[in-house]
């Protein structure tokens, strides 16, 4: 290992311990589940707002945007960004201080809990099929962030890519099995300001290496396409192409997911005080409307410094690589160098590890918490419950690590379809649970299978015909979610006396 090589390490085994010691420092303020999966409802504004953005962001944030950018321009990336925003904003604005308030109320600690306490769901048939969908998705999830540290690591150090992705999952399990939600949120907090860190340092140095902001506006500007909302640039062709109006709807509906995120949700729930809400709402929706324009200005960026030899040019799912390639270049200019190079590459890390340890906890709650002691009726005490909460934790991750063996798998491909089932599935559910009083549960029980379901149909059966198909699954199973809702819930009995007062009352 060469002496830039080892400075990157030793940066990068310094934060990984400094992540691992916030878990410990928290397991002992872990008193009962309530705590290890909902924090006692004690987070502030701002680890409430840069704890759900950065466990939103995944090492999309820093690898995958950039990417895009890179390879095609404005367009695809670019109304990606605004749809994610767009539902940023609206989903802090209208669902978190409603959420906030209803799930005190009915003392819900999970996503499943609420959907059931919200109905009075004696049949426990909601709270089944909400932790299942939560299941079904979140593992293989899990599993594909597992796979981008290992893959990370091995890139860079030239380990083996299972034991680099099996330190990787230990380290980001011990933290959030030792302290839960409370470690996990702080440490997604400090994870944001890594991860902002190094969009600013590649940001910096690569403007610099590429000639300076003129000389990379002018490169951009001469390639077809590249810098418009309407089209795409072909490198192979060296042509545009037009990104039409379906395209455009269809990557602005990234932005429905929200509604539907459990890692997310929960962060609402959790916050100290619901009046706290608004601040946090703009810290985040400043926060991520800024990364994620910066990430696509480093994949513009990118082209440049491909373009003055600085960088090789990269192709297909290589393009993902560019921070990683900048970091790399980065290092070999002296020891400040080495250490900025490993804060963009902690960055990275950050993206992913801020997700996966959020994902890990909504898995855990509903299995230990929702079917194990609500469905199949299993009696615990507070400390079972607090051993069985950890053990999940554990047993979810090497279920994730057994999917992300091969790194070679498809695994990153259920990300986006991931996105389109919770947002199908638990996004309509929510909305209409929060905001429509006639609601009733068999409704609710419509909507999410309806949702679920059409998420399958649309991506196997539909859009494959192309077309006016061609549409992200989201959007269509998100409206047929919508009208099951309501015509299910007109067709059937309307809630209880019990039920609309408790609405009235939030």
């Amino acid at each position: 290992m060469s002496g830039t090589t080892l400075g990157i390490f030793l940066i990068i085994v310094v934060y990984i311990l400094g992540m691992v010691g916030i878990g410990i420092s928290f397991s002992k303020k872990n008193n009962d589940v309530s705590d290890f999966y909902l924090g006692g409802r004690k987070l502030g504004p701002f680890v409430t707002a840069m704890s759900a953005e950065a466990s939103d962001m995944s090492s999309w944030l820093l690898m995958g945007l950039p990417g895009v950018a890179y390879l095609s321009g404005l367009a695809d990336a670019g109304w990606t960004a605004i749809g994610l925003a767009v539902g940023t904003y609206f989903n802090w604005l209208i669902v978190a201080k409603r959420l906030r308030r209803y799930s005190a109320v009915n003392n819900s600690i999970t996503i499943p809990d609420f959907f059931s306490n919200r109905f009075r769901d004696k049949s426990h048939a909601l709270l089944g099929i909400s932790a299942l969908i939560i299941v079904i998705f979140f593992i293989p999830y899990t599993a594909s962030g597992f796979a981008a540290c290992g893959k990370l690591f091995s890139s860079l150090f030239g380990i083996s890519y299972i034991p680099a992705m099996i330190i990787s999952a230990v380290v980001i399990v011990g933290y959030t099995a030792l302290g839960g939600f409370l470690a996990a949120s702080t440490t997604d907090f400090i994870q944001s300001i890594v991860m902002t860190l190094a969009l600013i340092i590649v940001v910096v140095f690569g403007v610099q290496t590429a000639g300076g902001l003129d000389v990379v506006m002018d490169n951009a500007s001469k390639l077809p396409g590249y810098l418009s909302m309407t089209n795409l640039h072909d490198a192979a062709s060296n042509s545009a192409s037009p990104y039409g109006f379906i395209s455009i709807v269809s990557t602005f509906a990234w932005g429905l997911g929200y509604f539907g995120m459990p890692h997310i949700l929960l962060r609402f729930m959790a916050i100290e005080d619901e009046n706290k809400l608004k601040l946090s709402r703009r810290v985040a929706s400043v926060w991520v409307t800024i990364s994620m324009a910066v990430a696509i200005f480093i994949g513009v960026i990118g082209y440049s410094m491909t373009a003055s030899g600085a960088i090789e040019t990269l192709s297909g799912s290589d393009s993902e690589t560019l921070i990683i390639k900048t970091a790399q270049l980065l290092s070999s200019h002296g020891v400040l160098a080495i250490i900025f190079a490993g804060v963009i590459l902690a960055g990275i890390l950050a993206c992913t590890m801020s997700t996966a340890d959020s994902q890990l906890l909504a898995a855990s709650s509903s299995i230990s918490q929702n079917i194990l002691r609500d469905v199949l009726h299993i009696k615990m005490s507070q400390k079972t419950m607090m051993l069985t909460a950890r053990l999940t934790v554990v047993a979810i991750a090497v279920i994730a690590v057994f999917i992300a063996r091969d790194p070679n798998s498809s695994v990153f491909g259920i990300v986006s379809f991931a996105w389109a089932g919770f947002g199908a599935a638990f996004g309509p559910v929510m909305l209409f649970a929060l905001f429509w009083r006639r609601t009733n549960r068999y409704g609710a029980i419509a909507g999410m299978v309806s949702g679920g379901a059409m998420v399958f149909i649309w991506k196997y059966l539909v859009r494959p015909i192309g077309g006016a198909w061609n549409i992200y699954e989201l959007l269509p199973a998100f409206l047929v979610a919508c009208a099951f809702i309501i015509i299910v819930s007109l067709l059937t009995k309307a809630p209880d006396k019990e039920i609309l007062d408790e609405f009235d009352s939030v």
